[in-house]
């Protein structure tokens, strides 16, 4: 198919370059020249007004947006006022799930179907098969199965209900995230502090090979003692927190369901602003591997 694509950011530029190896026709546009220019270096067809990437996309059109969720009311601003009744806009970032039912009810007023689809796996997953949750209506969410299969790893892909369901999995999914990451750096700055003389890498290396705590945070985090060595050093050891944890632990306190490892995960973070510490290395390192965040000591 023929696709519009905004935002070369980590995530979107890979989720592109994949599209063009499985066939897909893009065209693309992102907001700073030096991103256009980064698009177009790595082979992406690129254009330099927003008018161009509608006016290059066949009716019905199909835009993809992948930008900040600060970003995502700006772009549809832009874009929308060129789209017609039948076009199709899918929100790809990480973005609140009222927000997107608010965007669907805005662009169904305007006869424009919205997808959500939280996209989880980091930019390795964007450029080699990522897990996708799906929302929206099943009859224009039905359309893209082809894309959907090619964008994910092996039947990495759902449609898990109408607008407002893929965002709020995905919400949850990183709140699930944050207590995971936690309980992985807790246990591991114990090991650091045992009488033992551990070797950190050799524990994390045997701990994903077969234990019930293997897993691929676990994996990365071994990749990072390999990388940084196993002082971490280089590694801030404050932690930034992009806001679907919270989100996740305002959402549960709505619905009156504790989430205390979630919430007390979310507060370390929010409390390792100014108080670095090992396990505030440890997070970092594991945020670096797997989404390529800037995590070095300022």
């Amino acid at each position: 198919m023929k696709i519009g694509y905004i935002g070369f950011g980590k995530m979107g530029l890979n989720m592109i370059l994949r599209m063009k190896e499985k066939g897909h026709d893009v065209v693309g546009w992102n907001r700073s020249e030096e991103g256009r220019n980064k698009g177009r270096s790595a082979g992406v067809q690129v254009v330099d007004t927003v008018k161009e990437l509608i006016d290059a996309l066949p009716v019905p059109r199909t835009v993809w947006i992948m930008v900040s969720h600060q970003g995502v009311d700006e772009v549809l601003n832009e874009i929308v006022p060129l789209l017609t009744p039948g076009d199709t806009v899918i929100d790809g970032g990480n973005c609140f799930y009222k927000d997107a039912l608010r965007r669907a009810k805005e662009l169904e007023a305007k006869e424009i179907n919205f997808l959500d689809i939280g996209v989880s796996g980091g930019p390795g997953g964007s450029r080699n098969g990522a897990c996708l949750m799906i929302g929206g209506k099943k009859n224009v969410a039905m359309k893209y199965v082809h894309l959907y299969d090619d964008l994910s790893a092996p039947g990495a892909w759902r449609i898990l209900g109408d607008n407002g369901a893929g965002h709020f999995a995905k919400m949850v999914h990183n709140g699930i995230e944050y207590g995971m990451m936690q309980a992985i750096a807790e246990g591991f700055e114990v090991l650091k502090k045992s009488e033992f003389n551990l070797s950190l890498g050799e524990v994390a290396e045997l701990y994903n090979r077969r234990s019930v705590v293997e897993s691929r945070l676990i994996d990365w985090l071994y990749q990072g003692f390999k990388k940084f060595g196993e002082n971490l050093d280089g590694i801030s050891g404050e932690v930034a927190a992009s806001g679907e944890g919270e989100w996740t632990v305002n959402t549960a306190k709505e619905m009156n369901v504790p989430v205390t490892i979630i919430e007390e995960s979310l507060n370390f973070r929010k409390g390792s602003k100014g108080n670095p510490t090992f396990i505030g290395k440890i997070l970092s390192t594991m945020r670096t591997m797997f989404g390529g965040h800037d995590v070095t000591e300022k």
